[in-house]
């Protein structure tokens, strides 16, 4: 598949990491460039148009809280996936390649560095990476979700823009769609998103919260939340006997139409989540995911609670009776949901995946591999 207009893209692993690859490939196919995606061999299927891409799988392997002979053996992985995607990249010679971060990233990400090509790293969170502060001494230039991100190398600095989180067309899709209004006769939206990891602590509270509204609330409350599969049906079974009103999935295809449709979103703070609240401009109660890996999901949270989109409680913090204190006293002044609302919009950046697909043309353009201060 050697061509000369191609881009290999490094993904895998977490939605995190999958969604603003599939975003920016279909920002960089619009503007007429073919795309190949190289990921974990042990990775999923993908949907949507990284779905559409040539695919290849290399062997890779994770060593974030590992054992000592557990490492070894990931290096291993690490080792081998790397001489495969070199040999890839020495067949498919691609313009440049773009890493997601994750371990999945980087065998390609040190095959290109290692054959000389033009490489950009986009960082999701508002720390940068373990697999990203690897790589970040030899590739060309890092993309940043947040206008900051701890962890960058101080040599490096040079090197960052800020371009913003790709997020799914879908979401974007829904950007306009005014926030909610509080009339009479309108229900009070909230929308609980789990996430894959530690969601069932979303699960325990908010339910017992919701039953601790003032009556002429909680009889106006519909609750959408998200659960996992095991605690699906006890959740529904206590929203059920307290009688609010309520629709339970483990998993909704309609994410973009929830989001439009709350008044106020409740969620862990991994940075796709993050992202999409952002975009489609929902103030959210983020109560970030306590063992997150360099506590990044803490980060996130911050960063939105700093300009006043929305509000970080931290996990041992967050109990039903806080959560019910706070709920009532936003529904009981709307206004605090409405400023919360507009400061979420004008800290969502749609034009993430245009702002990236310009960094990633300037680099390929530069003969010296630097990003060009004008390109994001």
């Amino acid at each position: 598949m050697a061509t000369e207009n191609l881009i290999v893209l490094a993904a895998g692993g977490t939605g995190g990491h999958v969604f603003p690859a599939e975003a920016l490939a279909n920002e960089l196919g619009n503007r007429g460039y073919s795309l190949a995606l190289i990921t974990d061999s042990r990775g999923d299927v993908y949907g949507g148009k990284l779905a559409e891409l040539e695919t290849f799988r290399v062997r890779a392997g994770g060593i974030a809280g590992k054992g000592p002979i557990a490492k070894i053996k990931s290096v291993a992985e690490l080792g081998i996936g790397t001489w495969q995607a070199r040999g890839l990249l020495k067949q498919l010679k691609p313009r440049a390649v773009v890493g997601f971060g994750g371990y999945a990233s980087i065998p390609t990400m040190m095959a290109a560095t290692m054959s000389g090509l033009k490489t950009v790293l986009h960082e999701q969170n508002a720390v940068l990476g373990r697999a990203n502060r690897l790589l970040a001494g030899r590739i060309n230039a890092i993309a940043l979700s947040f206008p900051e991100s701890r962890g960058v190398p101080a040599n490096d600095a040079a090197k960052v823009t800020h371009t913003g989180m790709p997020v799914r067309n879908r979401i974007l899709e829904v950007r306009d769609t005014p926030y909610p209004s509080f009339t009479d006769d309108r229900p009070l939206s909230i929308l609980v998103l789990g996430g894959s990891q530690g969601a069932r602590v979303l699960s325990d509270i908010a339910p017992e919260a919701i039953a601790g509204l003032p009556d002429i609330i909680r009889e106006r409350v519909h609750v959408t939340q998200q659960c996992r599969p095991e605690d699906l049906e006890r959740v529904k079974a206590l929203y059920a006997g307290l009688g609010i009103s309520a629709e339970l999935a483990s998993f909704f295809d309609n994410v973009p139409e929830c989001l439009a449709n709350a008044h106020v979103v409740i969620s862990r703070s991994g940075a796709s989540t993050v992202a999409e609240v952002l975009a489609v401009g929902r103030p959210a109660i983020l109560v970030p995911y306590r063992h997150a890996i360099d506590d990044h999901q803490s980060l996130n949270a911050h960063a939105v609670d700093e300009v006043g989109a929305g509000w970080l409680i931290p996990e041992p913090d967050f109990t039903a009776d806080s959560l019910s204190q706070r709920l009532a006293s936003m529904f009981g002044m709307p206004t605090i949901l409405e400023k919360a609302a507009e400061a979420s919009r004008r800290a969502g950046r749609p034009d993430a995946a245009e702002r990236l697909a310009t960094l990633v043309e300037s680099i390929i353009e530069n003969s010296n591999g630097k990003p060009k201060r004008d390109a994001a």
